[in-house]
């Protein structure tokens, strides 16, 4: 079945956030949005939740900084202590000075403009640095809210799937694409728009449609999730 076609009696991607708006309320805005502060925040700490990855990017700021010279000079001790808030810390401590030189050496210290390229060149550079794929480039054009680019984390495509928005495919790079062409087609070319969807799909996610236990008693989705009553 193509991405784009959805099966009788599932919901739309806009009805979903119609309802998932209503349960949530606002949402936070995005933090970080820079470019090269997303880069950071995505190697501060491997595999942590968001509290811990948080807490790393506060250490981070406090006591190294966050410009690509000042990680490059902080020493080894100073970075572990950043990276220690995840797991594997000797290799992102790595991964961060790894950022910081490409930074430095091949944008001047500053990335931002990266941001205004054309989609296509954007994701391509910003791929370049360590910790950075396609989904995690889509992520900082979203954030920066140059581009409507859904970028779905591990969340919200199991929240899209389950809702039969999004078909189950065996990779994760062809449920990614299959989420992202079905986002285009049934937000368009809103960032904004995109942005929220993206949100809201990875709140639900963490929160009520769990991996394993969801909560379905409490979400807000039963009314028009056609696997209510099936083994998740």
């Amino acid at each position: 079945m193509s991405a784009g076609i959805r099966r009788a009696g599932t919901p739309t991607l806009r009805s979903a956030l119609t309802r998932l708006t209503r349960y949530y309320g606002p949402l936070p805005r995005p933090f970080p949005t820079g470019a090269f502060h997303q880069i950071l925040w995505e190697n501060v700490a491997y595999l942590a939740p968001d509290a811990r990855r948080a807490a790393a990017f506060r250490t981070l700021k406090q006591e190294v900084g966050l410009t690509p010279a000042a990680i490059l000079h902080a020493s080894p001790a100073a970075l572990r202590r950043v990276t220690s808030h995840g797991i594997l810390p000797d290799k992102f401590a790595a991964k961060l000075r790894a950022a910081a030189r490409i930074a430095l050496d091949d944008f001047d210290g500053d990335v931002e403009p990266v941001l205004d390229l054309p989609q296509a060149q954007a994701k391509r550079t910003l791929r370049r640095f360590p910790g950075i794929g396609e989904p995690g480039a889509e992520k900082i054009l979203l954030f920066s809210g140059r581009h409507p680019l859904l970028a779905p984390d591990s969340n919200a495509l199991r929240v899209m799937q389950r809702l039969g928005i999004s078909p189950v495919r065996k990779s994760y790079a062809s449920a990614y694409a299959a989420a992202r062409e079905v986002s285009a087609g049934q937000l368009g070319a809103d960032t904004a728009r995109m942005l929220r969807a993206h949100l809201l799909l990875r709140r639900h996610g963490q929160e009520l449609c769990t991996r394993s236990a969801p909560a379905c008693p409490r979400c807000p989705m039963v009314p028009v999730c056609p696997r209510i009553g099936v083994t998740r």
